[in-house]
């Protein structure tokens, strides 16, 4: 424990009947000047006491900081990843469930043979084909609908678009309209030939 300090009043006090000499003051003088360095030492030591302290203030306030801010952060991440996963676990058993349903409809259109045909039940066999054609085609427009809505967008890209009928053709005619289309430009040759019969006949008959 540091030596108490005494004022410098006490330092000096002398007897009534003394003379204070050279020597004594020179005592006194060493004696204030240990004083001071002794001062200045534990001023030192408190202001490093001071620094430590703030130090650990500092880290203490950013400790609570850090926690706090983590602490936020990693809440709302983990309530995301949840979401995340379920959207993911739906969209996984959705892609399953078309994967099945694709591959079903798939092995049927594959299946339709028109050489196996009995000839008598071709209207009939014809029916069931175009039927199994028609239900494969909904199915496919529906699970692309509904992959689309779930994803957007794919990473291979999205499903390539059905045609809405059969007969269409890959610039939009159906058959009927390019039949409409090819009577329209043959129904000129048409007339030509059934006037040049008719007065063929007519001078033939002559």
């Amino acid at each position: 424990m540091p030596e108490k300090i005494r004022p410098i009043e006490q330092m000096l006090e002398l007897r009534g009947d003394e003379t204070p000499t050279g020597e004594h003051l020179d005592s006194q003088v060493q004696k204030a000047q240990e004083q001071l360095l002794q001062l200045k030492r534990q001023q030192e030591q408190i202001e490093k006491q001071k620094r430590e302290l703030e130090e650990l203030s500092r880290r203490q306030e950013e400790l609570d900081r850090g926690r706090s801010e983590m602490t936020d952060k990693l809440t709302r991440s983990l309530v995301i990843l949840e979401r995340e996963a379920y959207n993911t676990q739906k969209r996984l058993e959705q892609l399953r469930a078309t994967r099945e349903s694709f591959t079903q409809h798939l092995e049927l259109i594959e299946g339709i043979d028109p050489k196996s045909w009995n000839k008598a039940d071709l209207h009939k066999e014809l029916s069931r084909a175009l039927s199994t054609v028609d239900e494969a085609r909904t199915e496919y427009s529906e699970q692309r609908s509904r992959l689309q809505a779930t994803s957007e967008s794919a990473d291979d890209g999205p499903l390539p678009d059905v045609m809405p009928d059969a007969y269409h053709s890959e610039d939009g005619r159906s058959f009927f309209q390019w039949l409409r289309i090819g009577l329209a430009l043959t129904l000129p040759l048409i007339i030509f030939g059934i006037i040049g019969l008719v007065v063929f006949f007519w001078m033939a008959s002559r």
